[in-house]
């Protein structure tokens, strides 16, 4: 069911203009503490240490978007700094390259 729902939203934003990137949990994971196997404890120590904030939520979806964010913000400042690499920018990006791969 959540595969559906994230193709729902994806396809919704896509035919609205939005840009949509996604991230594998350990690429979320490397990029803000530097390990993609560490634990939502320690994501959560990690954002707390970068963002300056003392709160402990009590479940880490808050913390689980909020490391999205950051990693999204780390990785297109990156790609601004190396000039890209010529990969997909997203889904859009991705369609417009591959027109041969939608079915309709």
């Amino acid at each position: 069911k959540l595969g559906r729902a994230q193709g729902v939203a994806i396809a919704a934003a896509m035919r609205h203009g939005l840009e949509v990137t996604e991230y594998s949990p350990k690429k979320v994971k490397q990029s803000v503490t530097g390990n993609g196997n560490a634990s939502k404890e320690q994501v959560l120590k990690m954002l707390q240490h970068l963002l300056n904030f003392k709160d402990d939520p009590k479940y880490f979806d808050a913390s689980d978007a909020l490391a999205v964010a950051v990693c999204h913000h780390l990785q297109a400042s990156s790609i601004l700094l190396s000039g890209g690499n010529g990969k997909a920018k997203g889904w859009g990006d991705f369609i417009s390259k591959n027109p041969g791969r939608l079915r309709k």
